[in-house]
């Protein structure tokens, strides 16, 4: 096979150390020597193959074909490898002609949640929590920019110069933000949070100490009673986890509609209808966005509405829909507190409806909005719920709320760990009545002491 060329990747940098004090080279290490053998080999391979006919034989034929081709090349360019080795070099080749190159073995990476690409030598991952970089490289910057593009492509969008933005979503549902130059001014940034594969639920949460026992049980009955709850925070602080979480609480006679920009969410309910946002063409035109998904989602004989992610004024009809029948609906918001939370949603109904007074606002955000539950990434890279705030009113044009459980911190605790705990205000939640009518009172009061 032979043909048209294209970018394979450059294998994992590794930094030898220097040898201070002399004028002599150190001898390559064995990655170096390997990196120079791969190189060579990539070469002879472009040279002989049509890749883009290669990959339509499949993987694991092309597999084969590709194993018997590097033997060959090695044994003709009298190359030292071991099996082990030429397999390596088979599964990097593979890895870009059928997957994302490089990162390949970091979207396997269980432990690894996000996966940011700055550029064509810098690539950080999370894990636990906490960013550290790695040794990943691509071949050059053309390598990064054909790997955005194959994303953007694989879910009907497109990357260039002429619309260097996208958001995407990898085939297993992880999201990606794709930035190009001349926007990125250090070379293409490509940003992964990938899909757990792992379902949590509320149990898994209380058992890691996301939240308390008590915390836990509130939101099992907040999601039963058909609450509409919002779950506030900063970006990667687990908004989409808890939401995932509490949508198990969800009746699975119920019918759902989400709506996503990059479809995320794993309910698990057999009814569940998903929407998602399209960007404009190259054109300008076509573009359907959030607001008028929520619009069409009230004529689906929707039972609850979850949307992703309130960022617009789609707040304006996501709080209409809360307050005609849809009650158990959810969302998440950007916002560092509760009290914050409130206020994004009063600006972005603002700016939807710029001539409601700003107390006919309150009031309705008063009568939709249900719970508010605050969630945080400590500085340990911990992820925790600080708080579940329950609207009770409106004092005077004020939105009173009360704290049913908040975090607090350990003031004399110095280590690196977060250290504090799960207080119960032991109160009667306003939405007790609603509980009754539910059956669900007593449990109710029970978790509440």
């Amino acid at each position: 096979m032979f043909g048209r060329k294209v970018t394979l990747p450059q294998v994992e940098r590794v930094e030898s150390p220097g040898a201070a004090g002399r004028a002599t080279q150190p001898p390559p290490d064995q990655e170096e020597i390997f990196r120079a053998h791969f190189r060579r080999i990539r070469e002879r391979l472009i040279a002989r193959i049509n890749v883009s006919a290669a990959v339509l034989t499949g993987r694991e034929r092309l597999a084969r074909y590709l194993g018997a081709v590097v033997a060959e090349i090695a044994g003709a360019e009298r190359l030292r490898m071991t099996a082990e080795e030429q397999e390596r070099v088979v599964g990097l080749l593979l890895d870009d002609m059928f997957g994302l190159g490089p990162i390949e073995p970091l979207l396997a990476d269980e432990t690894v949640t996000d996966i940011l690409i700055n550029g064509p030598n810098q690539v950080y991952v999370e894990r636990h929590g906490l960013l550290e970089l790695t040794n990943v490289t691509f071949q050059d910057e053309d390598h990064v920019v054909n790997i955005a593009q194959r994303i953007a492509s694989s879910v009907g969008r497109r990357v260039d110069e002429t619309s260097p933005m996208v958001d995407a979503r990898l085939a297993d549902g992880s999201r990606v933000n794709i930035v190009l130059p001349p926007l990125a001014l250090d070379g293409a940034c490509i940003s992964i949070r990938k899909f757990a594969r792992t379902r949590i639920d509320l149990a898994a949460m209380v058992q890691n100490g996301s939240l308390s026992l008590g915390m836990g049980r509130l939101l099992a009955i907040a999601g039963r009673c058909r609450l509409n709850i919002v779950i506030s925070g900063g970006t990667g602080s687990g908004k989409t986890t808890l939401l995932n979480a509490l949508s198990q609480m969800i009746d699975r006679r119920e019918r759902i509609i989400t709506i996503e920009d990059a479809a995320e969410l794993q309910l698990q309910q057999p009814h569940v209808v998903r929407l998602e946002t399209r960007p404009p063409s190259i054109e300008g035109i076509g573009e359907i966005n959030q607001r008028e998904l929520v619009r069409n989602a009230l004529r689906m004989r929707p039972d609850r509405i979850i949307l992703g992610e309130t960022r617009g004024a789609e707040a304006f009809d996501v709080l209409q829909a809360m307050n005609t029948g849809h009650d158990g609906s959810m969302t998440t918001i950007h916002a560092n507190s509760p009290r914050d939370a409130l206020v994004r949603l009063e600006n972005m109904v603002v700016a939807a409806s710029p001539n409601l007074p700003l107390r006919a606002i309150r009031s309705q955000i008063v009568s939709a909005i249900h719970l508010i539950v605050q969630v945080a990434r400590m500085r340990d890279g911990k992820r925790r719920v600080l708080a579940i705030t329950e609207i009770t009113g409106l004092e005077g044009d004020v939105i009173a709320t009360q704290d049913l459980f908040h975090f607090v911190y350990d003031d004399n605790e110095s280590s690196d760990e977060v250290r504090g705990r799960y207080v119960c205000n032991r109160i009667r939640p306003r939405f007790a009545e609603k509980a009754r009518y539910y059956g669900l009172e007593d449990e109710l009061m029970a978790c509440m002491a």
